[in-house]
């Protein structure tokens, strides 16, 4: 009795610890030392558990699919430095500028085109914040809306390739990177298609919202403007055919794929004039923090997971969704809003680390494809940045905002956008090709479709076979297999 209840107290303490402030990694890895302690003296555990402590730090120091993220936060922050953010932001909504709310649709625009370049979410809403913020207000703009596109915006880069947030998911939940780009692509697009439309719906239904930019702020006409678009445009959308397409075409893996990215940022930043030591150094210190943030969570998660899954915890929580009526969708639901609820208060990271190593096997009994499950907890995630009380996104906004933008305009500016992320996830869930249709697999897999091929038995030296034995004896160990003898 007393080894059964070992599950839901490390859990419980995992959350006490959590909820007193500790930082997430001590937390996780304190939890799992004190209830392995625990079970040792209570006879429970062998001492000889945490021998395995060893051989699990060293397999996470060897994981190169890990080194992806320090080179994609390296590219992005090289390229925001560079100015890249505030020259596409600048051009791009002077191309939009004749249309109502064609500023925020430039955001959008920008936001996406930083997301497959960056990937850093800090990067995008502050850049976006800085430069489009003051004009957008400036022009009529009502700061709700505009709060609301410049967080929104900056969140795809949780989504679209070459996103950080889906690298974590492919190694917690032991799945192909490349594939989860791939299986991301279409939903990606969509989402950023969802935020255009919303837009346009707002600014038709209130003009007042999102006015288009006066003549007189419209500095850049006719071919001049097209061409600056162009020049301005083509360096970082070469960069992303270099890097995700070599990882789409399987010539680099993501990890080179990384370092490819990290040297073609460099070289752009080099070619505008803006690549100096300073600016070097500052973007190897922030990512030798979040690099180093990553692999302290991933040591503490692997301490906990040690002593969790010693004391059958990974059995504990199949049972608890065992008993979750609705089956495989049942399960897709309640896992969506437990996700969707943690991350009010706790980030993508916690949630990668704690909650999905937990899930994934879950998901796996029930056969549900992994690329399509990483996706959709993706999406889910990314919305984990924009609900207060807690959302990154309205932090860095809040940071470089104007003082006249309230932090309540903020918050009530993000409420509709989050509905239309919801909209893009319960998309994603009901119509499983979106994903699946670029990676070729099922979103769930039917047992009872799977062919097993027995090959046929040859007969031992010496001996003959007759004509049709071979096929009675392979269709015989079929049947027996299929019957379970």
């Amino acid at each position: 009795m007393a080894f059964e209840l070992m599950a839901p107290l490390m859990f419980a303490g995992l959350a006490i610890f959590l909820l007193l402030g500790y930082p997430v990694a001590f937390a996780l890895a304190a939890n799992g030392l004190l209830f392995a302690f625990i079970g040792f003296e209570l006879g429970m555990l062998q001492p000889e558990l945490l021998q395995a402590l060893p051989q699990r730090l060293f397999g996470i120091m060897q994981n190169q699919l890990l080194l992806a993220i320090p080179f994609f936060t390296f590219m992005g922050l090289v390229l925001e430095r560079s100015g890249m953010a505030e020259d596409l932001l600048d051009t791009i909504g002077q191309l939009f500028g004749p249309v109502r709310g064609g500023v925020a649709y430039a955001v959008i625009f920008v936001g996406a085109l930083l997301a497959a370049t960056t990937g850093v979410i800090a990067a995008s809403v502050i850049a976006m914040g800085l430069i489009s913020l003051p004009v957008m207000l400036r022009y009529g703009y009502s700061r709700r809306l505009a709060s609301g596109v410049i967080c929104a915006s900056g969140t795809l880069a949780q989504i679209i390739p070459p996103s950080i947030v889906l690298i974590v998911l492919a190694d917690v939940l032991g799945a192909s990177v490349g594939d989860i780009y791939l299986g991301a692509t279409v939903p990606s697009l969509a989402l950023v298609g969802m935020l255009m439309l919303y837009v346009a719906i707002a600014s038709f239904l209130k003009p007042g919202v999102a006015p288009a930019l006066p003549p007189g702020a419209r500095t850049l006409r006719g071919w001049p403007l097209y061409r600056h678009v162009l020049l301005v445009m083509v360096p970082p959308l070469a960069l992303i055919f270099l890097v995700l397409g070599s990882i789409f075409m399987g010539i680099a893996t993501p990890t080179e794929g990384g370092a490819l990215g990290a040297v073609g940022s460099l070289a752009l930043a080099w070619a505008k004039g803006r690549l100096n030591m300073k600016m070097l150094r500052e973007a190897l210190d922030s990512t030798t923090r979040l690099a180093s943030f990553v692999m302290f969570i991933l040591i503490g998660s692997t301490v906990f997971a040690l002593t969790f899954r010693a004391v059958d915890g990974d059995l504990w929580v199949e049972r608890l969704f065992s008993l979750v009526p609705g089956g495989v969708w049942g399960f897709i639901i309640v896992v969506n809003l437990l996700i969707f609820v943690l991350g009010f208060f706790i980030d993508f990271f916690e949630i990668a680390f704690i909650l999905l190593p937990l899930l994934g096997p879950v998901a796996a009994k029930l056969g549900l494809d992994m690329v399509w499950f990483a996706v959709m907890v993706g999406i889910n995630l990314q919305a984990s940045f924009l609900t207060p009380p807690f959302g990154f996104a309205l932090f860095y906004l809040r940071s470089v905002a104007p003082k006249e933008v309230k932090t309540l305009d903020i918050y009530r500016g993000i409420v509709p956008f989050v509905c239309v992320q919801l909209v893009a996830l319960a998309l994603v869930i009901a119509f499983p090709q979106l994903v699946t249709g670029m990676t070729g697999k099922g979103a769930v897999k039917d047992a009872t479709s799977i062919e097993i091929q027995i090959p046929p038995v040859e007969s031992a030296p010496g001996e003959e076979t007759k004509p049709g034995e071979e096929d009675k004896a392979s269709a015989d160990i079929e049947r027996a297999f299929r019957e379970g003898k």
